[in-house]
């Protein structure tokens, strides 16, 4: 589950001497809202982003659209990029990326290589795309079951061997531990059409289903 799989690519760059109305063009056309900042050999040392650019812009008030854009040509990408840099490593997970993109309340960070040559750009889009993917969320016939986990050891080998019983597929297994106030509950995304059927394999097996809309096995 590393970010190269998922990130975007190529990347769309600028340098330091590109104009502020030249970035401007850029958010314009395009749907991202980040721009990576590099030097003649593809390296990275800076970040733009949309807010940077709408902050360097002059105010609108009383300008046409030719005026503004025209007004940003003497201001250059150097002037209003961000130095503090984030990035990830082709090494990354997709939890690497989830942690530092919430973190740091960012939408994107470039992928770099071990010289600082950028490439790719992993966004919050990406992650969903990601995501999604990877556990089959929206896909047909894969649906949620949630059941309550007994006191028994190796609950989740047991269910896997339940499953695997039925001949269907499983796209997520997880463990969500309980405390003082609520059990211990796994959660299975599973492809099957039948869910009573899945639901009550599991319960002969000891796991109290979790329907919808219920705290407690219902």
């Amino acid at each position: 589950m590393q970010v190269t799989k998922y990130m975007s690519t190529p990347v769309i760059t600028v340098t330091p001497e590109t104009t502020l109305a030249e970035v401007y063009r850029i958010f314009r056309r395009g749907t991202f809202r980040h721009l990576p900042v590099a030097d003649p050999a593809g390296r990275l040392i800076g970040m733009v982003t949309d807010r940077d650019m709408r902050s360097a812009l002059p105010s609108s008030l009383g300008m046409t659209e030719k005026q503004r854009e025209d007004a940003g040509s003497s201001i250059v990408v150097e002037q209003f990029m961000s130095r503090v840099l984030r990035s990830l490593q082709p090494t990354s997970t997709l939890d690497d990326a989830l942690l530092l993109l919430d973190r740091d309340s960012i939408g994107a960070v470039p992928v770099i290589d071990e010289n600082r040559v950028i490439r790719g750009i992993f966004s919050i889009r990406d992650l969903l795309r990601a995501y999604k993917k990877l556990f089959s969320v929206g896909e047909k016939g894969f649906a949620l079951i949630t059941v309550i986990a007994d006191n028994q050891p190796k609950a989740l080998s047991r269910i896997t061997r339940i499953i695997e019983d039925m001949d269907l597929t499983v796209s997520r297994l997880v463990l969500v531990p309980g405390d003082s106030t609520e059990p211990s509950k796994i959660h299975i995304r599973i492809n099957t059409l039948n869910i009573p059927a899945v639901r009550k394999t599991l319960l002969a097996a000891g796991f109290q289903p979790v329907l919808p809309d219920c705290d407690t096995s219902c």
